[in-house]
């Protein structure tokens, strides 16, 4: 795992090392170099981006370049290698998504000045940037459907080492604060999803602390705690926001603000001299969400899958947004479930608007669908590195936000969600659409120094300045017309060089009527007179030539100036445009949940604060889709109840003892019911045919085996602490998933840690669990827990082979069908034939006989079949064989057989010999 770069460390790179004399430009470079030890510099020459020393080395690799070399220091030759300006963010995406920071060294005058210092003066230059994963704005180096948090931690000692989280997305404007603990801290953080977290060095290297930060790696960036200092961190955020206290912001505690003013100082760090234009900071309080712990993220594959992908995972089973803010919102609700019944309620009733509000919902989808980022766009016009195009996003965000709003105020008795989402959406800056809609013209440039973005009509002087750039031979023309109409010298001609620019000229003969009267002596001015021919100039024609000159640039200086006042007006309307994105962002999930519903037959849940837990033919989202697109056979959709038992404790959840064969679902149906819980709290419908939930304040998942050797645990380790984890944190009001508890260890160990969890869950959790288990002798407890009871997998046997229905019914299973599915999965066949026999021997003694009892009379593997093993096929089938013969051979007895009896005993020994061939 890499380790987190630190701003304060005193490394001292290849480049930082003295040298007798380098060149003024190595020299400079070094000096800037010096001063980012931590990042790649990309130091500007011309149209590149260079790197040299140690920086050329690891970019080279990283992106697949070529390294090259550039003079000498210290009698080493110096690496270097470099990208092209024009296409450095596609470089820049690549540094970052490997982790690496970045400093953009631009020049920052033209060579042409410097040359004026001296031969050898070099151009100013300096750091204008700090590219950090969670700090790019550039919309190509974005994905539109992920946030992009910068999470920064505080803590507090005078507060009994209070800890508190700030996470920032520049790239939307987003601010929100929350309290945390050594104990949610991991929690918390793989909840919102950091790109990139920023952490005082002391605090990173607090031993209850520091493995929570080691899970992120390269992710995390070691500031001074200077950064984090509460004293002052209620003035830092003030001056941010230009106001006098924060007292109106809310009441945030210390920890609170010092996160804040750390997540604020490194974005200032990276921006240098741009301020972003951010939310007011708002604060989340951890009892209104649901509580998930780090394994039971992974395991149940809420965003991604095991193996990182975001096929396969629920989020990409249900997403219909058609809006990049949608889909941002779709995947902070699943980070996040509510657990506050009647907000969950006021999400389904909007869901259960649509759906029954089809034609609505698709209308609006389709408005929808042309919806740009907005709050992305904002965040660039901010930080002064957006471009016309940003511009054009906010005139058509509002265009569409204004016909989605005429579309609903046609509406009667909208659900309050709606209805709030319409109100945003009312208050939208119209002065600023109608500003932007007669600004902007139809095709718009990438960025501002192209030009060419201002509608024609907008700006009288930049109209003038265009019509002399693009018309200046027909304005030339209609000069010399005037002219000669004036003189009367109809061969009178306006000719340009290099040396006079613009000039009249005339013949010899004809000058007369540009030189003998006052009027024309006054207006004409003698530039030259050549051997047949004469040249004047006018102060109108000078002018002229002068605005002809500079219009390109004046235009182009024009353009920018209006750019730099839409942006400004844009900006100054921030939160209103925000608002109204967000509002599309609620719409769009919405109605993609309704369609879902629609389309996947969902049911809408009953979510309240009892502690029911009643599914009817409950479906997994994202197996049945797959099954779907493979046109194989239907999902088998299951119940589960685990609300309190009418019969006894009708105050604390059941527990289901779940047993029955491998490959039968039974993990399926684990994580079927948890995503069930999280899709109704995140107000969503479900794969279900009805489903009453009480509201599950912690949701915790022990599926799956993995091992954590980096940090020298094992696989039955990392099942001990996930465990505990459950047992110490789970309560009455909890769902709990728990898969094979015990099986990393001996066989008695492992079903005494079983026997002894499930108890503890009952006794002290008293929450509602599904357990899974091979170890059958669990489905005794039954007996003596009255919340506990017992349901299997069902399955058929069908000519010595295992049929898995995937149905669940109430029951205890006798036996795993390990042995089949191990034939399925391809073992040799000898392996399958010795287990069965194994098998046999050991269901015939008991599960109580000890392995060394077993020794005499289970014998290591025969010759022959060690030998039977080197063709799977041929040994199987004379194994079988021999097994068959040997028993129908040990049922006679010659001695007493007749004639007629000994000749059926030989037409029974040959027919078994012609089936096993």
């Amino acid at each position: 795992m890499s380790a987190p770069t630190s701003s304060t460390k005193t490394s001292t790179p290849e480049a930082a090392k003295p040298v007798s004399a380098p060149t003024p430009m190595m020299a400079q470079f070094l000096e800037i170099k010096a001063a980012n030890p931590d990042s790649l510099l990309f130091y500007r020459m011309g149209d590149f981006y260079e790197l040299f020393f140690s920086d050329a080395e690891i970019a080279a690799a990283a992106l697949g370049i070529a390294l090259t070399k550039r003079g000498k220091h210290l009698d080493q030759d110096i690496p270097m290698c470099g990208v092209p300006v024009h296409a450095a963010d596609d470089y820049l995406q690549k540094l970052i998504g490997k982790g690496y920071r970045v400093a953009v060294c631009e020049q920052l005058e033209d060579p042409a000045e410097a040359k004026k210092r001296g031969s050898k003066s070099v151009v100013r230059r300096d750091v204008t940037r700090l590219v950090t994963p969670a700090t790019i704005t550039e919309e190509k180096l974005l994905n539109p459907t992920d946030t992009s948090y910068l999470v920064a931690v505080g803590r507090v000692k005078a507060d009994g080492d209070a800890l508190a989280l700030a996470w920032i997305d520049i790239t939307t404007g987003q601010f929100r604060l929350m309290e945390s603990d050594a104990k949610r801290l991991l929690p918390d953080l793989m909840r919102i999803g950091p790109k990139e977290i920023v952490v005082a060095e002391p605090v990173y290297h607090d031993e209850l602390l520091k493995s929570a930060f080691e899970q992120f790696g390269r992710t995390v960036s070691l500031q001074p705690a200077v950064l984090f200092d509460s004293a002052t961190a209620a003035q830092k955020l003030a001056k941010f926001y230009d106001v006098q206290t924060m007292d109106s912001f809310g009441d945030f505690s210390r920890a609170e603000l010092s996160a804040a003013a750390g997540a604020l100082a490194y974005i200032e760090k990276t921006q240098i001299a741009e301020r972003p234009s951010l939310q007011r900071p708002e604060r989340e309080s951890e009892n209104s969400l649901l509580f998930i712990d780090p394994a039971t993220r992974l395991n149940l594959e809420i965003e991604r899958t095991l193996n990182g992908s975001r096929d396969g995972s629920l989020l990409k089973a249900i997403d219909r947004t058609v809006t990049g803010g949608g889909a941002r919102l779709l995947a902070e609700r699943l980070r996040a479930p509510l657990t506050d019944c009647s907000e969950i309620n006021q999400r389904l009733d909007a869901v259960s608007f649509f759906l029954s509000e089809d034609d609505l919902g698709q209308k609006l989808h389709a408005l929808l669908k042309s919806m740009p980022d907005m709050p992305r766009a904002i965040s660039r016009l901010s930080l002064n590195r957006g471009g016309p195009r940003d511009l054009a996003a906010i005139a058509n965000g509002l265009k569409v936000t204004r016909s989605i709003f005429d579309v609903l105020a046609g509406c009667e008795m909208l659900p309050q969600e709606i209805q709030a989402a319409s109100d945003n959406l009312a208050m939208a800056p119209d002065d600023v659409h109608q500003l932007l809609e007669s600004a902007l013209g139809e095709e718009l440039p990438l960025l501002k120094r192209d030009g060419g973005f201002v509608r024609n009509g907008y700006n009288a002087e930049l109209d003038e300045m265009r019509g002399l750039r693009d018309q200046s031979r027909r304005i030339i023309a209609e000069l010399q017309s005037k002219y000669a109409e004036d003189t009367g010298v109809k061969s009178l001609k306006i000719k340009h060089n290099n040396v006079l620019g613009y000039f009249i000229e005339v013949t010899a003969l004809n000058a007369g009527p540009l030189t003998q009267t006052d009027d024309a002596k006054g207006k004409y001015i003698h530039r030259q007179s050549l051997a047949n021919a004469m040249r004047f100039t006018t102060t109108e024609l000078a002018d002229l030539e002068s605005k002809i000159a500079s219009a390109a640039g004046r235009a182009l200086a024009i353009e920018i100036g209006i750019f730099d006042e839409l942006r400004d007006t844009a900006v100054a309307q921030a939160d209103g445009l925000r608002a109204c994105a967000q509002a599309a962002s609620v719409l769009d999930v919405t109605i993609a949940l309704a369609e879902l519903a629609g389309g996947q037959g969902y049911c809408r849940p009953i979510v309240d604060d009892s502690r029911a837990f009643n599914i009817t033919a409950g479906r997994h989202p994202v197996v049945e889709q797959a099954l779907r697109k493979q046109a194989s056979a239907p999902f088998v959709a299951n119940d589960c109840d685990l609300s309190p038992r009418a019969d006894g404790d009708n105050e604390h959840g059941a527990i289901w003892v779940l047993t029955g064969p491998n490959m039968g679902g039974k993990s399926t149906f684990l994580r079927q019911n948890a995503l069930i819980a999280i899709m109704a709290q995140i107000g969503s419908f479900v794969p279900a045919g009805a489903a009453h939930i009480g509201a599950v304040d912690r949701l915790f998942s022990r599926v799956g085996a993995s091992d954590d050797l980096a940090r020298g645990r094992s696989t039955f380790m990392v099942e001990m602490v996930e465990t505990a984890a459950i047992l110490n944190q789970a309560g009455p009001n909890s769902l709990v998933i728990l898969d094979e508890i015990g099986r990393g260890t001996a066989t008695f160990d492992g079903l005494s840690i079983a026997w002894a969890t499930i108890e503890y869950l009952h006794e002290q959790n008293k929450c509602r669990t599904l357990f899974a288990t091979h170890f059958h002798e669990l489905t005794a407890l039954s007996e003596r827990h009255n919340r506990l009871a017992n349901v299997t997998i069902k399955v058929k046997e069908w000519n010595g082979d295992v049929i898995f229905l995937h149905e669940v019914i109430h029951g205890a299973a006798d036996r795993s069908y390990g042995v089949q599915v191990a034939r399925l999965a391809g073992l040799p066949d000898a392996v399958v034939c010795r287990a069965k026999n194994v098998l046999e021997e050991l269901e015939t003694q008991g599960r109580e006989s000890k392995a060394a009892t077993l020794i005499d009379d289970l014998p290591l593997f025969s010759t022959e079949i060690a030998r039977a093993a080197e063709n799977r096929s041929q040994s199987s089938q004379q194994h079988s064989s021999k097994n068959a013969l040997n028993t129908a051979l040990e049922g006679m007895t010659p001695d007493e057989m007749t004639p007629m009896q000994a000749m059926e005993a030989l037409y029974k020994l040959k027919s078994i010999a012609t089936e096993k061939g």
